[in-house]
C-alpha cells in the first residue's frame, strides 16, 4: 500500500516527505488554500530523487492549465477532482486518478453511477464532499460503503485521514493507497512533521502486525 501526501506548498515539507519515504507527492492547481502555480511546483520538486510519484491535482481544468502542467514534464499523474468530461481523462497522456466525492447519505447506486462515468481512469480516489468542498475538509465519510461497492480497479482512500483514525481505516478497508492532507497540517498548506511521522509509524506498525500474522 502506497502513501501520498497532498496539498504541499513548502519546500521543507517536500524534503520531509522524501526523508520519511513517502511514495507520492501531491500539488494542487485547483482553487484552494493550498493552490500553487506550475512555477512554484517546479521549485518545490527541484532535485527530488527518482521513483517518487508526482501528482498534479485539478478540478474542471481548462485546456491551458492542462497544457501548462503537461509541458513542465514534472508529473506522473493528474488527479481530476471535478465534473470533468470522460474524454478529458481518456485523452490525458499521463496516468489518471479520478476523485469520487462521497456525500452524506449518498446511495451505493449513485456512487457506482459516478464511477461508471469514468471507465478510462487508471485509479479512483474516494474523498469526502461537504457542501461545495470536494476534499481537504478534514472529515471522513462512511467507510461501510466499501462492503457493497463493486469496482474493477484499485482505489485510493482520502478524506480526513490522520493519526487518530488511520489504523481504523486500514482495519476496515483494503485499498491500494492512502492520501493524507488536512489532518496532518498546522494550517492549510503547512504540514505538521510530528503528525505526519506519527501517522506513518501507525501505518508501519499495522504492516508489521499483518506480516507477522498476529
Amino acid at each position: 500500500m502506497r502513501v501520498k501526501v497532498c496539498g504541499l506548498t513548502r519546500r521543507e515539507d517536500v524534503v520531509l516527505c522524501v526523508s520519511l519515504g513517502i511514495d507520492a507527492l501531491g500539488f494542487i492547481f485547483a482553487e484552494s488554500p493550498r493552490q500553487i502555480s506550475t512555477e512554484k511546483a517546479a521549485a518545490l520538486l527541484e532535485d527530488i530523487p527518482p521513483f517518487i510519484s508526482r501528482v498534479a491535482v485539478v478540478q474542471n481544468p481548462g485546456e491551458k492549465l492542462l497544457m501548462d502542467i503537461l509541458e513542465t514534464g514534472l508529473f506522473d499523474y493528474i488527479q481530476f477532482h471535478g465534473d470533468e468530461e470522460r474524454d478529458l481523462l481518456e485523452r490525458c497522456p499521463l496516468k489518471t486518478i479520478k476523485s469520487i466525492c462521497i456525500e452524506p447519505g449518498q446511495s451505493i447506486r449513485s456512487i457506482e453511477k459516478s464511477i461508471a462515468q469514468y471507465p478510462g481512469a487508471d485509479y479512483y480516489l474516494f474523498d469526502n464532499r461537504t457542501g461545495q468542498k470536494r476534499g481537504g475538509t478534514g472529515k471522513n465519510f462512511d467507510w461501510g460503503i466499501f462492503r457493497y461497492l463493486k469496482m474493477d480497479k484499485p482505489f485510493i482512500l482520502a478524506g480526513g485521514l490522520g493519526p487518530d483514525n488511520i489504523v481504523e481505516a486500514l482495519e476496515t478497508i483494503e485499498m491500494a493507497a492512502i492520501d493524507i492532507n488536512s489532518r496532518i497540517e498546522k494550517r492549510p498548506g503547512i504540514k505538521d512533521g510530528k503528525l505526519l511521522s506519527k501517522t506513518l509509524e501507525l501505518i508501519e506498525g499495522y504492516r508489521r502486525k499483518n506480516l507477522s500474522g498476529k
